[in-house]
């Protein structure tokens, strides 16, 4: 029996719910990348690194391509791109209504005095 897809969706995004995950896909952004790379941009053990690239890897988010002894991720299509953007622009627009609230609290607290 197949898997709904809002549940395959829930897992989706359970997959994204680190920012360890998070930050690398970001950083792939740009281009492919070493391990060495990615380990001196994210501040965290090389095996707990190891284990995020793997779950990547494994969800098909990112490719690896080995070199001799270097191990260079990738994303593996444009679609991943596409995913933190939408991401960034709905944080976004959130934050944004963040703020326009503070500022809104701050002239009432003002008007107040």
């Amino acid at each position: 029996m197949s898997m709904p897809l809002y549940e395959a969706k829930a897992e989706l995004f359970k997959l994204l719910g680190h920012p360890v995950r998070i930050r690398v896909l970001e950083l792939l952004q740009d281009g492919p990348m070493p391990v060495r790379d990615l380990l001196a941009a994210i501040e965290v053990e090389a095996t707990g690194l190891s284990q995020h690239l793997a779950v990547l890897r494994c969800s098909a988010m990112v490719t690896a391509h080995r070199d001799g002894s270097t191990v260079t991720y990738a994303l593996s299509g444009g679609d991943v791109a596409e995913l933190l953007r939408a991401a960034r622009t709905l944080l976004t627009h959130k934050l944004t209504g963040q703020h326009e609230l503070l500022s809104e609290l701050l002239k009432a607290e003002t008007g107040a005095s």
